[in-house]
């Protein structure tokens, strides 16, 4: 009811622009392909952010990690296979320059991460700074690498060269741009969910996020438990990076990135920072890209509208229960 009230202050049709943003969300094979690429880097910087929060560690960081994961990505798939075949395969044998690539985006993400987590814990810099420094630092990187040392050969235009074609994850879909990285993204959030609730990592890290001085008196590593949940959630955010240059880009340009660490705030917060929760949470936030397109070329309006809705739906989520719980409250004191 109130997104079709904003949509209708827009002066469009509420029917029409929800039937186009259904249609270019879900309403063929290929517009069904398209929301799963958008929604793949969502699930892994949401599961990012998710896990983070979880353990009360604010990250505000994920875009700079998702960044500093496509550099390492794209390093690995045009300089380090260079002069060794047997790396990229083209001996026969299997190529071990895809793993290296992702592997080298987690690793990449965790690093720039860890800084901040160092930075927390030896001087107690808050890493709501510390992380939101660590994006622009990220961002000039990247503008460094693309006109300097990572630059195309030709040098025609600011933008990496093309990574091999060992290092790209194979399309699923012929005509598509859906890639095998949404597999890695499901088995992510898998794999997020056991560690959560299945080991005593997770318990620690919930423990933590819950209240740090009960988790220290109960001899939970605090300092330890706060590093291990900072790594992983900035392993998962450049691995999002790395998966979306090898499965999307194919290389960096001034622009990459439309956001994807800072959308995973929203994602992480929409899907009540549970695994489950987020994966729905970037479908949701997936469609709702994919369909803006067509939402603007059928129904004439502005793809900005789509960002209101994403920001709506967040509040409905979190902010309704929110509120409802102070009633409560009230009621009780009452």
């Amino acid at each position: 009811m109130i997104i079709a009230l904003v949509i209708r202050l827009a002066g469009v049709s509420p029917g029409s622009a929800l039937a186009a943003l259904v249609a270019g969300a879900v309403g063929s094979r290929d517009s069904l392909a398209e929301s799963l690429v958008k929604a793949t880097p969502l699930i892994l910087t949401g599961l990012a952010v998710a896990l983070a929060f979880r353990c009360q560690i604010w990250n505000i960081g994920a875009e700079g990690q998702f960044l500093v994961g496509m550099l390492a990505c794209v390093w690995v798939g045009t300089r380090w296979a260079a002069g060794d075949p047997a790396k990229a395969g083209t001996e026969g044998g299997p190529s071990l320059l895809l793993p290296a690539a992702l592997l080298a985006g987690a690793a990449a993400g965790a690093l720039w991460a860890g800084a901040a987590a160092l930075l927390k814990l030896r001087r107690g810099v808050p890493e709501v700074i510390s992380t939101i420094m660590l994006n622009f630092v990220a961002l000039r990187l990247v503008s460094y690498a693309v006109t300097g040392p990572l630059q195309e050969p030709e040098r025609l235009a600011p933008q990496t060269a093309l990574i091999a074609e060992a290092a790209r994850l194979p399309r699923l879909l012929p005509g598509s741009r859906l890639h095998a990285g949404i597999f890695l993204a499901l088995l992510a959030a898998a794999a997020l969910t056991l560690c959560l609730f299945a080991t005593v990592t997770g318990f620690r890290v919930r423990a933590v996020g819950l209240n740090p001085e009960a988790a220290g008196a109960a001899r939970i590593p605090v300092a330890r438990t706060t590093a291990t949940a900072f790594l992983l959630s900035g392993a998962l955010a450049g691995l999002a990076g790395a998966v979306e240059l090898s499965g999307v880009n194919h290389r960096i340009y001034e622009g990459s990135s439309p956001g994807y660490g800072y959308t995973a705030i929203a994602v992480a917060l929409l899907g009540r920072l549970h695994p489950a929760g987020v994966l729905l949470a970037a479908l949701f936030f997936g469609a709702l890209g994919a369909g803006a397109g067509e939402m603007q070329r059928s129904a004439g309006v502005s793809e900005v509208l789509v960002y209101v809705i994403q920001a709506l739906a967040v509040f409905m989520v979190v902010g309704f229960p929110v509120g409802a719980a102070r009633r409560r409250g009230r009621t009780a004191d009452v």
